[in-house]
């Protein structure tokens, strides 16, 4: 097996298990609230991702860091890796699952608009054309196809939803900037995302404990979902082509619509499947420049 095909074989665990993200939070939020959820999530995360740099032998490159590469890191750790999930999590438990993740799907989009006054990136007509077909894809699903009317379904949820899209898209284009390891960096992130879920659940007040059927959804979504999930992307992006395997990352939210079918008891509006193509051709339509130069076409 080459290298490459390796890379995408990582990529296609990472896809499914970042698409079941909808289904594991349903069967966990049943029983706690967003801030549990995300505390006990956590602690698996940085026990996993801890394994995964001593069995790296990166845990030295620590002792190299200044006290500002760990400040930069703590905060994006809040932004990534805590305060996007309180959105999320917070949006599960108020949305459905397909609407909730579909919208936080559309952190390429508001990425496109952060690059243009934090990266100094130009805005094209091709990127204004890309955000106004994904936000009537946006329009679509939180109205559930009343686009007309503009009757706003789930409002706190769907708000909940875009929020975190926001957070992710800042995270992403300011975590631009960092040059260290990947590995490293992402325990980094966790144990600064374990430390404010730790707070919040102090001040909230009481964790309760779970049943054993959620200690499993427990442990399989911070080992996996939010632990072993970065070894397959960081591999995915070692020897992928980091154009291609971005771009087929889209492929999440669609398949989650098909996890949600499967193990959840909740309805899939036509609504959600329409606005999360518009949103995907919107983010295609972006990304068309990339592609014709990747494939050697020029355009005229």
């Amino acid at each position: 097996m080459t290298a490459r095909t390796q890379s995408y074989l990582n990529l296609a665990l990472c896809i499914l298990l970042w698409a079941s993200i909808p289904v594991a939070s349903k069967k966990i939020l049943s029983e706690l609230s967003n801030l549990q959820m995300l505390f006990y999530s956590t602690v698996f995360s940085v026990f996993a991702l801890a394994a995964l740099v001593l069995w790296q032998r990166k845990i030295a490159s620590l002792r190299d860091f200044t006290f500002r590469d760990f400040a930069h890191m703590c905060w994006l750790g809040f932004l990534g890796a805590f305060l996007y999930y309180v959105l999320l999590y917070g949006a599960f438990a108020r949305t459905s699952a397909a609407e909730g993740f579909i919208l936080a799907y559309t952190w390429p989009i508001l990425i496109s608009l952060l690059a243009v006054p934090l990266l100094g990136e130009r805005f094209t007509p091709a990127r204004l054309l890309a955000i106004l077909i994904s936000f009537s894809g946006v329009i679509a699903i939180v109205t559930q196809g009343r686009m007309v009317a503009l009757r706003v379904e789930n409002l706190s949820g769907n708000l909940l939803a875009l929020g975190g899209a926001l957070v992710f898209a800042l995270f992403s284009v300011l975590g631009k900037r960092a040059s260290n390891d990947l590995t490293v960096a992402a325990f980094v992130y966790f144990c600064a995302a374990l430390i404010c879920s730790a707070a919040a659940i102090a001040l909230s007040g009481g964790l309760p404990l779970p049943s054993a059927t959620v200690w499993g959804w427990l442990i399989y979504n911070g080992l996996l979902v939010n632990g072993l999930s970065y070894v397959f992307w960081f591999k995915a992006l070692e020897h992928g082509d980091t154009f291609i395997v971005s771009n087929l990352l889209y492929l999440t939210p669609a398949i989650s619509l098909l996890f949600v079918l499967l193990f959840l008891d909740e309805p899939i509006h036509a609504s959600a499947v329409s606005g999360l193509i518009l949103i995907i051709a919107g983010i295609l339509i972006q990304s068309w420049p990339k592609l014709l130069a990747l494939t050697g076409i020029r355009g005229s």
